[in-house]
């Protein structure tokens, strides 16, 4: 299967040199970083399940630790 992207310039000579340095080919190179950031998307949890693992009273004992004043300058 044929994939057409547009890449900047910086981008395709670092994947150029990396596949020149390595002695694979550029296909090789980017089908393989491909691979690994789906493969890492899939595993890693969404926000939604993350939330659900929410301790949301202990969230609440830290937050309430937090000192009632205003921010300082330049914080707001």
């Amino acid at each position: 299967m044929n994939l057409q992207v547009e890449l900047p310039e910086t981008l395709v000579r670092q994947v150029n040199d990396l596949a020149e340095k390595q002695h694979v080919s550029v296909n090789q190179i980017v089908a393989t970083a491909l691979t690994a950031q789906v493969s890492a998307a899939a595993t890693r949890p969404s926000i939604k399940e993350r939330a659900q693992r929410v301790n949301w009273r202990k969230v609440d004992e830290i937050l309430a630790k937090v000192p009632a004043r205003p921010p300082l300058p330049g914080d707001e």
